[in-house]
């Protein structure tokens, strides 16, 4: 008669599947642990990353830093006196789009002696597309019934966002100010000093002439009567 071991496979099996599924349940806890976001390491300890400090005026330094976009390929989007933005497209993959954006900010500040300066802000961002495909669908009419919607083998590309960071690299941007300065220097930097013109001093005014005497009218003797 053969012997059944059916019930004490069972048994024997039950721990096992029990260990395997507390340690699959331990895993998933330790590999759901919160991950360090970037900006935790954010210590605000640095201000020489994204400022600069020049010997000019706000609108010198901001036509400094628009010249210095432009020769490097940047489509100027804004140009104003203590602004300026330009953007810029990457393809460094055949299905991912790179676009980075530059933001210059000029503010002045007060110099030692009077002179006058300003600080220059930079910052990048970097916007990062990937293609999605989206697959299409068309309605067709069954009389009475009204429109069914059918899918079909045919898709649509498009491009989405999926990443967008700040750039932080500190080469990065002192190449940029290098430039900058470069452009600076070619304007003549400092603000040229208009020299002050002296008012002109009074001509003085030609003496008088003295009067010329007056000619005594002719008195003829008036006759007395006897």
């Amino acid at each position: 008669m053969p012997l059944r071991f059916s019930s004490a496979f069972s048994v024997v099996r039950a721990p096992v599947l029990v260990l395997g599924l507390l340690s699959a349940l331990l895993l998933a806890a330790c590999g759901s642990s919160p991950r360090r976001v970037s900006y935790e390491t954010e210590e605000f300890d640095s201000t020489t990353t994204h400022t600069r400090t020049y010997a000019a005026t706000e609108a010198q330094t901001c036509e400094a830093a628009r010249r210095a976009l432009l020769s490097q390929g940047y489509m100027i989007s804004a140009a104003n006196p203590d602004l300026v933005t330009g953007r810029k497209s990457f393809q460094p993959a055949f299905e991912v789009h790179v676009e980075v954006e530059f933001r210059v900010v000029c503010a002045r500040e007060g110099g030692k002696g009077g002179k006058r300066s300003t600080v220059a802000f930079a910052t990048a961002l970097q916007d990062r597309y990937g293609i999605k495909k989206v697959n299409s669908s068309a309605s067709v009419g069954v009389g009475a019934f009204g429109s069914l919607s059918l899918p079909f083998a045919g898709s649509d590309d498009a491009m989405v966002k999926v990443a967008s960071e700040t750039l932080t690299d500190e080469l990065f941007y002192d190449r940029f100010y290098a430039l900058l300065d470069r452009f600076l220097e070619g304007q003549g930097g400092e603000e040229p000093d208009v020299p002050s013109i002296a008012p002109e001093a009074p001509r003085p005014s030609a003496p008088l002439a003295p009067p010329a005497p007056a000619t005594p009218f002719p008195v003829k003797p008036v006759p007395i009567p006897g």
